[in-house]
């Protein structure tokens, strides 16, 4: 049982009862789903290195909400990630956003996503500068998450943050000392009055009533940063609800499995088949919204920076992170004639109207 397979027998009766709820985003996403490795208009071409068998298997979707996708993108992102690592102690920093306010995120996500991100950040940014152990430039990654364990719609961002920061004029590195980074109460205080502030006086969004006072921000210390890495990245380009958690689909109710946060135990939820679809397919996110970013000194363009810092504190005698090494999954097929190992030769696609085979992609 797989949620494709549940999106495939339900489909009909989901677009009848939410139809008006359906975004372009998450029909784009259900065709993607559906046509996932069945498409074969475009096609991986493999010959078999022991006798003259060849075959054709169409190709992935690729689109980040599939559940079968993907694999190979998160391996990538962990192992740049970890040649970004800093001999220091890491935090986790999450920001969540209040219940009163998911509305919003419900119905405008790429306006109010891209507001969390930016006022989180520059909160951020803020309390390094100010703080007395900091006091500089400092680097961190920000991850977008929309559910909770239950799947629901919960948004909040982890940012993963290095207890260091750079001094651009004295050129030092400047590490945080003992186990504590910023007070969580100051965070959320500021959080609050500046995202509010975004939403309306930036992007004249009406704000519903009965938003709290007391918002939440979390400030944990991770240790070295690497499990932290590795945690995130198993839910960044994965389905929302891996297929493993699904138990069921029994006449029109499904029920999937999930992990208390509070308990630790593992819980069975149970729903109508039309609303299990939406309660996943809401987290689709707006295309071109990214879902991880990375700011300050763990940026893209301040790699020669980051690699001159690490050279620096691997000069004066700091023990950085042992780094396993991130191998990514490498296809292989089996000849089903003679057992023996397929080649792959490229990607094709078949051009049914003249019944020829125009090569896209080839290998040597």
């Amino acid at each position: 049982m797989t949620f494709i397979d549940i999106l495939r027998d339900h489909l009909d009766e989901f677009n009848q009862v939410f139809d008006q709820q359906i975004t372009t985003s998450i029909r784009q996403a259900i065709y993607a789903m559906l046509t996932c490795r069945t498409n074969t208009e475009r096609a991986s071409h493999w010959t078999c290195q022991g006798c003259a068998h060849h075959a054709d298997f169409p190709l992935s979707c690729g689109h980040r909400s599939c559940p079968q996708c993907q694999h190979n993108t998160t391996t990538d992102w962990l192992a740049k990630q970890q040649a970004k690592l800093f001999p220091v102690e890491y935090y986790m920093v999450t920001f969540t956003l209040p219940f009163e306010l998911r509305v919003i995120a419900k119905h405008q996500p790429e306006l109010m996503y891209q507001a969390m991100f930016s006022v989180a950040a520059s909160v951020l940014k803020e309390f390094a500068k100010n703080s007395k152990q900091l006091g500089g430039d400092i680097g961190f990654t920000g991850v977008l998450h929309t559910h909770n364990r239950r799947r629901d719609l919960h948004p909040h961002i982890h940012f993963i943050i290095p207890a260091g920061s750079f001094d651009k004029d004295k050129k030092q590195w400047h590490k945080s000392k003992g186990k504590y980074l910023f007070n969580a109460f100051n965070l959320a205080k500021v959080w609050r009055s500046r995202l509010l502030e975004q939403l309306t006086n930036k992007l004249d969004i009406k704000l519903p009533e009965g938003i709290p006072k007391k918002w939440v921000v979390d400030c944990q210390h991770i240790g070295k940063g690497l499990p932290a890495l590795k945690y995130l990245s198993r839910y960044l380009y994965r389905g929302v609800l891996p297929d493993k958690n699904i138990i069921s689909d029994i006449n029109g109710q499904v029920c999937f499995e999930y992990q208390d946060s509070q308990t630790q135990t593992t819980e069975i939820r149970t729903l109508p088949a039309v609303k299990f679809l939406y309660l996943i397919l809401q987290h689709v996110l707006p295309k071109g919204l990214r879902r991880v970013r990375d700011y300050g000194l763990l940026q893209g363009r301040c790699r020669k920076l980051r690699q001159q810092i690490q050279l620096m504190l691997a000069v004066a005698g700091a023990v950085f992170p042992l780094v396993h090494e991130v191998k990514r999954a490498v296809a292989m097929r089996a000849c089903p004639c003679c057992h023996q190992p397929m080649r792959f030769m490229g990607i094709h696609k078949n051009n049914y109207g003249n019944g020829r085979t125009t090569s896209l992609i080839t290998t040597t």
